[in-house]
């Protein structure tokens, strides 16, 4: 169906249309965004301490180059609401089911998010998600804590990893 003129009041919605030309307007990019992955040797996560995860080597992508030393911070012009997420993995043998982890966002050094769970023996694995608004420069990074009486390592690969993107407003 060709139309020359679309008027609201006689558009059919229940026809399919095929434009030819350019639609602005609409839609957008969820850009920035980043992905980075644990690759290489484990990070070790000391007992009874809030420990930066530092350990996030591998990147996916990032199409601004935002990310860097296990935070991603704000470049210039790009302010907004951002999604956050990451998960979590440990082969830690010593893990038990009374131990007490929390894996936290900071922004900026202050805590935004956190989470808490009781894990079963050997293997654990949890992830954490989050939505923060941020300006130019503010910086966001992932720490974990951990009770279970002595130092744990941090799995890797793809099963650890940290991601991001700026929602479109």
């Amino acid at each position: 169906m060709a139309i020359t003129k679309i008027q609201s009041e006689s558009l059919n919605l229940s026809d399919n249309y095929d434009f030819t030309g350019t639609v602005t307007g609409a839609g957008g990019v969820n850009t920035p965004n980043f992905s980075y992955y644990k690759s290489g040797s484990s990070q070790v996560i000391s007992n009874a301490t809030v420990t930066k995860i530092t350990y996030f080597n591998a990147q996916s992508y990032d199409t601004h180059s935002a990310f860097s030393s296990g935070r991603f911070t704000v470049p210039s012009g790009q302010a907004g609401k951002y999604c956050f997420f990451v998960t979590i993995s440990s082969d830690a043998t010593s893990v038990n089911t009374t131990n007490y982890f929390q894996l936290e966002f900071k922004k900026n050094g202050t805590l935004t998010q956190g989470t808490n769970n009781m894990l079963r023996p050997a293997y654990a694995q949890f992830q954490i998600f989050t939505v923060s608004e941020l300006s130019v420069g503010d910086y966001i990074e992932v720490f974990i804590y951990q009770d279970s009486g002595s130092s744990i390592q941090l799995d890797g690969n793809t099963r650890t990893f940290f991601a991001g993107y700026k929602l479109i407003e």
